[in-house]
């Protein structure tokens, strides 16, 4: 799928968990953008030497973790991040960064599957 082409092109190793039927249009698109966005952060900036990606859909979400294990201290209210957690509100989704220095980063993003 998508994510897992996308996932092959990180110069980091990533391990994908993706698990989901089809979903409306601008619900994976939204959460191919997460997950690009955020992969895209590790490779510029974690250090990280693996990352991983999943997806599932919970009850009426889906749930996206983004995870590594680089530096840490990514800030959930810089550019790319901010953009990520814009396009979700509009969706009346939410998004969740934890990234303590030397602690590695992890995201996680959760949009309605229905409307």
């Amino acid at each position: 799928d998508g994510i897992d082409a996308l996932a092959q092109r990180v110069p980091v190793p990533v391990r994908t968990d993706i698990v989901l039927d089809r979903l409306p249009t601008v619900v994976e698109a939204t959460g191919y953008f997460v997950v690009a966005e955020a992969l895209t952060n590790v490779a510029k900036h974690a250090q990280a030497t693996r990352a991983t990606a999943i997806a599932r859909v919970t009850g009426e979400m889906l749930r996206l973790e983004i995870r590594d294990n680089g530096v840490g201290g990514a800030a959930p209210d810089g550019g790319g991040l901010l953009g990520l957690a814009d396009r979700l509100d509009v969706l009346g989704g939410q998004m969740r960064v934890e990234s303590p220095l030397g602690g590695g980063t992890v995201i996680v993003a959760e949009i309605p599957v229905t409307g």
